[in-house]
């Protein structure tokens, strides 16, 4: 257990070892982007930083504070996971399908099974503890069609403090056992967010599955609700495989004045600044543009868009066009419950169009770049004075193969960018250290070893 001190104001507490941060967007503000304490100090109270920087001035000014000392290790801010599905979590690696014949075979298969409240809690308990294990503190997540799948998601985010973000899913169009319908739709909808909407750290969101699984009707219910909710989130999928697009074009066509995927969510009225639209692989110019004037954002889930064959997001077009970016595991689509994978993987993604994703942005994408989409970049996201004092400590030399490529025995020897460029590439579960949630080690399962001044 942490020590705590109690000052006048609450208790508090510190750690100490190499901080980095990238509050902003790298293409925009250059090295200015980059916040980096090679021997820093953060100091939380109740939760919320209340100084940061080098540890000589900082220790001064906290003498009498508890330091949790991190030697040879990098503090990051918590990573901000903006799509991934936990219901999903038991049909993850499943062979041989693209996007919707996946969605048949295995996964509607296993959604159906949430309306059990006993089966719904012990997969949240398991998702959220993967999340913790990984360094993530912060999702937008999907859950199912049932109400029990919402309730058992934020009694046990609740339960670990986390900032969780869902709903249910509205799908008026479902296979039969995986369907509602308006009525119950709204019903719900308004329980579930007096329920849970602003309790403790959990947010709502409206979430239509995507187009094709809703009527009419139940497109312009979410609107409604989006309206009727002014601080929810919109979250969707859009334009994630070249079949799926069509499948849109045949319903909602362009006779009918449809320009694309994303104007028939801008024509429901569900295209603003609070809407988060998970893949975006098959958008054009036009689409990234419209995006950007709405400040909508886009979750990039490069594990999952290579897994199903959905093809390669154009992170450097959309950037261009000044569209918010954060980074989705996907799960179970998405391969990794680790945002250090994923990062690597958008890298991967960015070379085989010819661009190259450095640490320091893929680093923004997966902390405030993601804060930023949610709404929450005043938050969390950036370690800065103020924020809530989540974060992770990283080893770079967590495994033998990493140890070796961040100590110097690799050509350009272990400046920071190299550094988190081998974390980006090679790091996954094994080199979270500590998970940090409002200031509290929260990492399942394992007690850090650390070392106390």
């Amino acid at each position: 257990m942490i020590e705590k001190i109690m000052s006048k104001q609450g208790f508090l507490h510190a750690v100490r070892g190499e901080i980095i941060s990238v509050p902003h967007h790298p293409q925009h503000h250059g090295n200015a982007a980059i916040r980096h304490d090679p021997d820093g100090m953060l100091v939380f109270e109740n939760g919320i930083i209340i100084a940061r920087g080098p540890y000589a001035i900082v220790a001064e000014q906290f003498s009498d504070v508890p330091v949790t000392h991190y030697p040879g290790k990098l503090i990051i801010p918590g990573l901000i996971d903006t799509h991934v599905h936990y219901p999903q979590t038991g049909c993850i690696a499943s062979h041989g399908s693209q996007l919707l014949e996946w969605l048949n075979r295995y996964v509607f298969p296993e959604e159906m099974k949430f309306s059990d409240p006993a089966y719904a809690q012990s997969s949240a308990e398991f998702f959220l503890d993967e999340l913790l294990r990984n360094g993530t503190t912060t999702a937008l997540v999907f859950a199912t069609v049932h109400t029990t799948s919402v309730d058992a998601l934020f009694a046990a985010a609740s339960t670990r403090n986390m900032r969780i973000i869902s709903g249910k899913v509205l799908m008026d169009l479902g296979p039969e056992h995986l369907h509602d319908t308006v009525e119950t739709a709204h019903d719900d909808t308004h329980r579930l967010i007096k329920r849970w909407h602003g309790c403790n750290r959990l947010g709502y969101a409206i979430v239509p599955r995507y187009a094709l699984s809703c009527t009419d009707a139940q497109l312009h219910l979410a609107a409604d609700l989006l309206g009727a909710y002014p601080d929810t989130l919109f979250h969707t999928h859009l334009a994630e495989s070249v079949a799926e697009c069509s499948a849109v074009a045949e319903r909602f066509p362009p006779q009918a004045g449809y320009r694309d995927y994303l104007d028939v969510y801008a024509r429901f009225g569900l295209l603003t600044a609070r809407s988060v639209f998970a893949h975006g692989v098959q958008l054009d110019a036009r689409a990234f543009q419209a995006l950007a004037e709405a400040q909508a954002g886009i979750a990039f889930c490069p594990t999952s868009n290579s897994f199903l064959g959905s093809g390669l997001f154009d992170l450097q077009q959309a950037e261009q066009h000044g569209v918010g970016i954060g980074l989705g595991t996907d799960i179970g689509a998405g391969t990794s419950f680790s945002l250090l994978h994923t990062m690597g993987a958008a890298y991967q993604t960015g070379q085989l169009r010819g661009t190259s994703l450095d640490p320091f942005t893929a680093l923004y994408l997966a902390t405030a770049g993601g804060a930023s989409i949610l709404g929450l970049r005043d938050r969390i996201g950036a370690l800065e004075e103020g924020q809530e004092a989540d974060f992770v400590v990283l080893d770079p030399a967590a495994t033998p193969l990493l140890a070796r490529r961040t100590q110097g025995h690799s050509p350009g020897g272990h400046s920071l960018a190299d550094r988190l460029f081998a974390l980006q590439i090679l790091g996954d579960d094994r080199a979270v250290v500590e998970t940090y949630i409002a200031g509290c080690p929260s990492r399942p399962g394992q007690a850090a070893s650390r070392a106390s001044t």
